[in-house]
């Protein structure tokens, strides 16, 4: 659970590599190769205070739902698609439960999200299930690949904590004092707010989900001046290439248009072009976005 506490947007990857993604039709997912697509990302969202469930919305506002439709007559895998209910109920809640450094997704119902391989019509298709045979057990694992963290954005790092000396039971705030001590231990002792120690302790014992650089990155305008309006940002980045680095770039900067990825350099402060590829050792770097069509562009660059 601790892998999504400061998330705010992350990619999943299977078993076999391969991406968890909404669909284009807005109704199903799938898994591809391809994670840098917008259909990749899926944004975090509490269920409520102290909860151990979390919400996973999709690039087109639903829900990762665990439904009640089998993929195949006969078999018992069943659908996960994206939804919008009127009102969110538990198939849309997942329990995030951690091991190593992977997680598996767990429905109120006791099943996993899965990610099937093998021949068609298994091949690609996401169902909620609890593997039988020895070999598909790693088929309900999954990569947690941290893309923007709650810090970046301002955000709460938790919804605010219920009223002194009540508990949230199903929704509703009661007093501690009338409900059962060992239900109300239970939900305060499994909640993400765990204590300082005990996340340390799990830093050491297990490896983290996500290696990579933070990436910091300004927009020139079309005057060849920082375009104040979407000032400083930041993201997570995992890749070598500044060719993976713009194709992130083009998917998280607000620019519609082609543009010269740039660096600054520290003496004098004018602009060059990144080349080849990054910085070793995933080393935090600062880049500068130079739309094509900013008049400053070629006023900008530093003579190589």
């Amino acid at each position: 659970m601790e892998m999504f506490e400061e998330a705010t947007v992350v990619r999943l990857r299977s078993h076999h590599d391969k991406y968890l993604l909404a669909d284009d039709d807005e109704e199903t997912v799938s898994q591809e190769r391809g994670g840098t697509v917008k259909n990749a990302r899926w944004r975090v969202e509490f269920v409520d205070y102290n909860s151990t469930h979390i919400r996973l919305k999709s690039c087109y506002g639903k829900y990762l739902t665990a439904s009640n439709m089998p993929l195949l007559l006969g078999m018992t895998g069943k659908k996960v698609l994206q939804t919008l209910p009127k009102r969110l109920d538990s198939s849309v809640e997942w329990e995030p439960v951690q091991e190593g450094s992977l997680v598996r997704l767990k429905t109120r119902y006791g099943l996993y999200l899965r990610a099937n391989g093998g021949l068609p019509p298994w091949r690609n298709h996401i169902t909620h299930d609890t593997p039988y045979r020895t070999s598909h057990q790693n088929w309900i694992l999954w990569h947690v690949e941290v893309l923007r963290y709650r810090r970046d954005e301002g955000a709460p790092a938790l919804p605010p904590p219920p009223p002194p000396g009540q508990v949230l039971v199903n929704g509703v705030y009661r007093d501690a004092s009338s409900e059962d001590t060992g239900s109300s231990a239970r939900i305060s002792l499994t909640g993400p707010r765990m204590s300082r120690l005990e996340s340390d302790e799990s830093e050491m014992e297990s490896p983290k989900a996500f290696e990579g650089r933070v990436i910091k990155y300004e927009v020139v305008d079309d005057n060849g001046d920082v375009d104040q309006n979407i000032g400083e940002r930041s993201f997570s980045f995992k890749g070598n290439s500044v060719e993976e680095l713009k194709q992130a770039l083009k998917e998280e900067a607000p620019v519609k248009e082609e543009f010269s990825l740039c660096s600054r350099n520290p003496l004098n402060g004018n602009l060059y072009p990144l080349r080849l590829h990054l910085p070793p050792n995933n080393v935090a770097m600062h880049v500068v976005v130079v739309p094509l069509s900013s008049k400053g562009l070629l006023s900008y660059y530093d003579p190589i």
